[in-house]
């Protein structure tokens, strides 16, 4: 099969995890996320302590090549109507993983008129999660100031569970160009699409 590009924007929780499931992909990878990686990310994030302070996109570009000899492009920017073009624009598949509401807008605006697009989001909680296309998709608001995050890592396997199944829907339409929408907890998968 013919390489394509696939475009994942966000590195944190469930982007993270995406870019090591994606290794072996036949598709080229570029990662963008303009964050910095925390300690606090280390607890739930495919990050490590070598990686603190570094930007997450970068830091995944490293980790990738150095533990399976995968080139992964890396860009170190937030993604906005002004640049959107020129981050997403080769991309034959883009997978948003962020958590703003802002980026994820900006990012189905684009994808609805180009290319395919597939976003992956976490609840704050990290708890629920949906896997779905951006036909049928819908950004919602980020919660409260305060409210829980994804940093604790309590909820990992969850992550790495939402993750897998994000990277295997996108597997199969890389491979057969199906698409497949899912909502996941802890205790059930749904079928959306």
């Amino acid at each position: 099969m013919h390489k394509r590009t696939v475009v994942i924007v966000g590195a944190g929780a469930l982007g993270s995890h995406l870019v090591l499931l994606a290794r072996n992909w036949p598709a080229e990878l570029t990662v963008v996320d303009f964050d910095r990686t925390e300690r606090k990310n280390t607890l739930a994030q495919f990050h490590n302590i070598q990686s603190v302070g570094n930007n997450k996109a970068k830091a995944l570009q490293q980790a990738m090549l150095s533990l399976f000899r995968k080139k992964t492009d890396a860009h170190a920017v937030k993604v906005t109507a002004g640049n959107i073009e020129v981050l997403l624009g080769t991309a034959f598949l883009v997978i948003d993983c962020t958590d703003n509401y802002e980026a994820r807008e900006v990012i189905q605006k684009f994808c609805k008129k180009t290319r395919p697009c597939l976003h992956g989001c976490l609840s704050a909680a990290g708890d629920l999660a949906r896997i779905i296309w951006t036909e049928h998709f819908k950004a919602d608001k980020e919660g409260e100031d305060g409210q829980a995050t994804c940093v604790d890592g309590q909820n990992l396997w969850f992550h790495a569970m939402a993750a897998s199944l994000l990277a295997g829907v996108a597997q199969r339409f890389l491979e057969t160009e199906e698409k497949q929408s899912f909502q996941l907890t802890p205790t059930s998968l749904i079928r959306l699409t």
